[in-house]
């Protein structure tokens, strides 16, 4: 997790800090911060820029033997693009109660909800995590 908070801060200080790494076998083959706002696409939420690089590394879509490590709980659409690369498992740091999709305000990891599920774990550095982000906040509201 600490090398998913250091590629956190890479989002800075344009984008909200969040960093994803890509690990198979124990070694790092991706990783992935947040570009929404340096690169004007909705869609380059960390997770994104993450599956993206492993995808291209591996030669295919299918993750299955790949684990994500993520600072925040994935929100919907990154949770569905890990459904589909058919990731192995998610650790993630802080927990997302607006929008987070891994159980703060749904489940979409559920057994037979989809084609695919995977178990996550999350809390991880969650403190640490958490705070990257607030400080963001905080920097952007002036204090």
């Amino acid at each position: 997790m600490k090398l998913a908070i250091r590629e956190a801060r890479k989002s800075l200080p344009e984008d909200v800090p969040v960093g994803a790494i890509i690990v198979r076998e124990g070694k790092v083959i991706s990783r992935g911060h947040n570009q929404k706002e340096r690169r004007k696409d909705p869609t380059l939420h960390a997770e994104i820029v993450a599956l993206k690089g492993a995808s291209r590394k591996l030669g295919s879509w299918y993750l299955t033997d790949c684990l994500l490590y993520v600072t925040l709980e994935p929100c919907p659409m990154c949770a569905g693009a890990l459904i589909q690369a058919r990731i192995k498992e998610v650790i993630f740091g802080a927990f997302d109660p607006k929008g987070g999709a891994l159980g703060s305000v749904v489940n979409l990891s559920k057994d037979g909800l989809f084609n695919h599920w995977f178990p996550f774990r999350g809390g991880v550095e969650g403190e640490a995590c958490g705070k990257l982000i607030s400080d963001f906040f905080k920097a952007r509201r002036g204090g």
